[in-house]
């Protein structure tokens, strides 16, 4: 490696390893992205203040033992805007959402709370509307909707309808999911297209003069995931690539197995209306976000099973192996690209999608 290469690369390192610290007085909508600024938000004021050995783990969804059942438990909350788009809608999407989190972290779904926060003024006919697919995404992943909260604020106070659920599902795999099961030499492996929900969400704002027939890729995962861990048991860690998309997800891994990750930039799945519209945006499509996507890493020697099972399933027909596990540099995630050339592919900075889940 080059020496001046070595140098930015332990910079970076150095700079990881601080005490995490909001700099901003108030908070930004980077704060939201899922990148840095969330990272650092949450470390260190919610983990800070919360700290527990459950929460520090930060996956997906919180495994509590209750007698003899693990039990997997997990919130979320969506703001998306527009709440109606192209494949989907804010309702459809907060089932959908919570069952992923439940599903990458092994657990079969179960049950799920609904809590709204509506604006005066809003139309019942579209709260109806929201409700009814809501039930429907319910039904098709064959979970219950079992309490809830409802509340209306003022006018302009809410932008129409936000929605805060929780999930609660059974573990019912033996596989060890974790950062702290990855080795060298696993492979990575994405369940389909990236960054179909969050440029559809952008285009579905009507504020960019471009027409395309990308759709939100928003689904539930939990068959697919169930087919990959009965098929597979070398799979080391499942998620959910939603906020800050792949990019994000897989440094969260790098840093917390203290490994490196070597992306395949042209093995990665985009769809070329999605590439397109995010070179015009000056978006890498690596940081946008995904509803109905998964991320795998599993034992290399495993690869081809983990491919074979995630394409068997409807929603995994283009699967594709992206990358493998190394060692140097610890911690960072690195693109091989089209020239051949190396890339560093760090955490989200800012927010160039807000609102999007």
């Amino acid at each position: 490696m080059d020496p001046r290469e070595q140098q930015v690369l332990d910079r970076i390192e150095r700079a990881r390893r601080r005490k995490p610290k909001v700099k901003e007085d108030l908070i930004t909508l980077a704060h939201g992205s899922g990148g840095k600024a969330t990272q650092t938000l949450v470390d260190a004021v919610f983990v800070d203040s919360f700290r527990n050995e459950l929460l520090e783990k930060l996956d997906d969804a919180a495994e509590l033992a209750v007698g003899q059942s693990r039990i997997a438990f997990t919130t979320d909350s969506f703001v998306v805007s527009p709440l109606f788009f192209p494949g989907g809608n804010i309702g459809e999407l907060a089932v959908n959402g919570t069952v992923n989190d439940l599903a990458v972290s092994g657990a079969k779904p179960l049950f799920l709370s609904a809590g709204f926060i509506i604006e005066e003024g809003f139309p019942v006919a579209e709260l109806t509307r929201v409700v009814d697919s809501m039930a429907d995404a319910a039904c098709r992943a064959g979970v219950q909707v079992v309490t809830g909260d409802t509340k209306v604020v003022q006018r302009g106070k809410a932008d129409g309808c936000y929605i805060n659920t929780a999930g609660i599902g059974v573990r019912q795999t033996e596989h060890q999911l974790g950062a702290g099961s990855i080795r060298p030499g696993d492979a990575v492996l994405v369940s389909g297209p990236v960054g179909d929900h969050g440029i559809t969400v952008m285009l579905a704002r009507g504020e960019l003069d471009i027409d395309s027939d990308v759709v939100s890729d928003t689904a539930a995962l939990h068959e697919l995931v169930d087919g990959l861990l009965r098929a597979v048991p070398g799979v080391r860690v499942l998620r959910d690539p939603t906020r800050g998309g792949v990019a994000t997800v897989l440094n969260e891994l790098a840093r917390a197995a203290g490994v490196s990750v070597l992306l395949d930039e042209q093995a990665v799945p985009v769809r070329t209306e999605v590439r397109g519209a995010a070179e015009l945006l000056g978006i890498d499509p690596l940081y946008v976000a995904c509803e109905g996507r998964a991320v795998a890493v599993v034992d290399g020697a495993q690869a081809d099973a983990a491919l074979a099972a995630l394409r068997s399933h409807p929603l995994g027909e283009q699967a594709a192996i992206i990358g493998r596990i190394t060692t140097e540099p610890p911690g960072m995630v690195l693109a091989q690209t089209a020239f051949g050339g190396t890339r560093i592919v760090d955490v989200l900075v800012g927010d160039p999608l807000p609102r999007i889940c």
